[in-house]
């Protein structure tokens, strides 16, 4: 926890967003070339942080049509975009598809075949990736998203037991392989782990059932600190640990093939959002001191409810900073006792004061519990270094049908 002098503002709960273009070169530094980054929307969805990406030759991984909406607005062509995710509906496919999207990852055998279903009906091909899910690894991971039984990918095994299943057809081409082992991997090592075992899956998969491999996403999993203080991890040696893999596994790579592509979500965005926001009361219970804000688990990362938020960090502008500090709890204005942002040694607060949260460009806002209670969600300020690039607002909208 830390504090610091903030300056004083007129508007409450900023969520301020910075541009990613620095992160974008330092990650594709220390990863094997050639290779496309492509930015995971889910981490932030804001057009503005997905197009600086996409300007800066990164390509939208996108999962959604709302994913797909922004990243067009930012600025992508749908030949940026990289569609991929379970539960895929068939409006969504065919959304995809219309808009011009031809490069997809599929989560099994029946959703290669409902996509090239859709594929046929519009006359529009499209390549396609198999995710895969492999048999014996499991990544030392903050969250596992595969390894291990999981509504992600085909299973290794499934593959091996009924390639043809696999095969798609003129409508939807086989063109690589996809996985996503897990996120917000700190350790070089782990990384290193992570990105050999799909390497070496991938190889073993395409060689024994000819499965074609153009394309190889390896995913990604790079991490950042969320909430707190902190510099994301550095990747120093990684690209010297994997290329030889792909040399032993692969050794036609360095000339494109098969295509790498990585994906990065939290790294790029994480350090580029801060939240201002402001002390709407301050009151004792029981011996304990309580300050509500006017944001909470609605405005940063509903994670928070589900207590997987580590030590938050906060900055205060207090007229009594320097004065001796007690535990103060920190709460959003959410009707349920979940809405707790931290626990911190702070001066005496009082309403008014200025409250701040850094490294919540990443599952921030649009991973939170925004429509709980129904308050006014933050204004999203982008900045590019002293620059102001435009400030926006989420709305909710109930749409009425007619029964």
């Amino acid at each position: 926890m830390t504090r610091a002098t903030l300056p004083k503002r007129s508007a409450r709960r900023l969520m301020s967003t910075t541009s990613p273009s620095p992160l974008l070169g330092d990650l594709a530094a220390a990863l094997p070339a050639p290779a496309r980054i492509y930015y995971s929307l889910k981490a932030n969805p804001h057009p503005a942080i997905a197009g600086e990406v996409v300007r800066r030759g990164g390509g939208a991984e996108v999962s959604s049509t709302g994913e797909l909406a922004s990243a067009l607005a930012g600025g992508a062509t749908p030949a940026d975009c990289l569609y991929s995710g379970p539960g895929k509906t068939v409006a969504e496919i065919e959304n995809a598809i219309s808009a011009g999207v031809t490069f997809f990852s599929v989560e099994s055998a029946g959703e290669l075949a409902k996509l090239a279903a859709v594929a046929r009906r519009l006359g529009r091909p499209v390549d396609t990736m198999i995710r895969f899910n492999p048999d014996g690894f499991t990544a030392a991971a903050g969250l596992v998203m595969s390894g291990a039984p999981s509504q992600f990918g085909a299973d290794e095994s499934d593959i091996e037991r009924n390639p043809d299943a696999f095969a798609g057809d003129e409508f939807a081409r086989v063109v690589g392989l996809h996985c996503y082992l897990g996120s917000n991997l700190s350790s070089v090592a782990d990384l290193v782990a992570v990105f050999t075992a799909i390497i070496a899956t991938a190889a073993r998969l395409a060689s024994r059932h000819g499965i074609r491999l153009d394309v190889l996403d390896l995913g990604g999993g790079f991490a950042h600190p969320y909430a707190t203080v902190g510099e994301r991890p550095a990747l120093a040696g990684l690209r010297e640990a994997i290329e030889p893999v792909l040399d032993r596994h692969l050794p036609a790579w360095r000339s494109g093939t098969p295509r790498l592509i990585f994906e990065s979500g939290r790294y790029l965005a994480g350090g580029c959002g801060t939240l201002v926001g402001t002390v709407l009361d301050a009151k004792e219970s029981k011996g304990r001191a309580f300050a509500v804000l006017d944001f909470g688990i609605n405005h940063f990362g509903g994670m928070a409810g589900l207590r997987r938020i580590p030590r938050v960090a906060v900055a205060v502008t207090a007229d009594s900073a320097g004065t001796a500090v007690r535990p103060t709890t920190l709460t959003g204005p959410l009707c349920t006792p979940l809405d707790l942002v931290t626990t911190a040694d702070l001066p005496p607060l009082a309403a008014g004061d200025r409250v701040s949260i850094p490294n919540v460009g990443a599952y921030g806002l649009t991973a939170s519990l925004v429509s709980f209670l129904s308050h006014t969600p933050p204004a999203e300020v982008v900045v590019d270094g002293e620059r102001l690039v435009g400030v926006s607002r989420l709305s909710l909208v109930r749409n009425e049908r007619s029964l």
